[in-house]
């Protein structure tokens, strides 16, 4: 039997966390293993009794979700977490994932939405969800405008990036899976897992979701284009 998944929930709302706990604890492959109602908490406990998933509120007294994630990133915890808020802001969105998160999800997301992006970070993978991904869209065309004026300038490339490797760095932007890769390409699970493995290695992105947000300011894929395509 496969060893469960450790999550902990930081939030400062009893209630939510008590429903969310039922929720996760009711899964045969997730176990939560500790709560916190603030920050600072959850850095001592996350020290003590490391996990592999945080699921953290962006609105707490004291420190906040941002900041909470950068000093995890920095502490060097291993767990992925995950911004699971009321608040889908542009600067929300941007910040968490700046900050090292591997997800953003909305308190309003379906549990069995929920249940599934947790398994999904555990694998190393990121999720957002649809209303956090426009709003990060919309984040980065701003601030490519804010630049110079009605004319985005991009942000180079690593170098070292071979063709194919730009390629599959567009499809992962544009939201595609590692199958979908597999049947656009033409090629084979192992050659596009391989692929997916060297771009945060020689982009030094964190994760999946970082190498999104780095297709975008780069110009791999076209903001104006995705942000005209129908939402989900």
């Amino acid at each position: 039997m496969n060893a469960s998944i450790r999550v902990a929930l930081v939030d400062d709302e009893p209630l939510f966390t008590a429903g969310l706990a039922m929720l996760l604890e009711a899964q045969p492959d997730i176990e939560v293993c500790w709560q916190a109602t603030d920050g600072g908490q959850a850095l001592r406990r996350a020290q003590d009794d490391p996990v592999d998933v945080v699921l953290l509120d962006v609105q707490m007294p004291g420190m906040d979700g941002l900041a909470t994630t950068r000093r995890l990133i920095q502490a060097g915890a291993h767990g992925r977490i995950v911004i699971l808020t009321t608040f889908d802001t542009d600067g929300y969105v941007m910040g968490a994932i700046e900050a090292g998160a591997s997800g953003f999800l909305l308190k309003n997301t379906p549990p069995e939405r929920l249940i599934e992006a947790v398994r999904t970070v555990h694998v190393g993978d990121s999720v957002i969800s649809p209303g956090p991904t426009r709003r990060l869209l919309t984040a980065v065309r701003t601030g490519q405008e804010k630049q110079v004026g009605a004319s985005p300038r991009h942000a180079r490339l690593p170098d070292g990036l071979t063709r194919r490797e730009t390629e599959v760095l567009a499809l992962i932007a544009r939201g595609l899976t590692n199958q979908e890769i597999c049947d656009r390409l033409w090629l084979s699970m192992a050659t596009v897992k391989t692929h997916v493995t060297h771009l945060p290695a020689k982009t030094g992105a964190r994760d999946r979701v970082q190498l999104v947000l780095l297709a975008l300011r780069t110009g791999v894929v076209d903001v104006d284009e995705l942000l005209t395509e129908p939402a989900p």
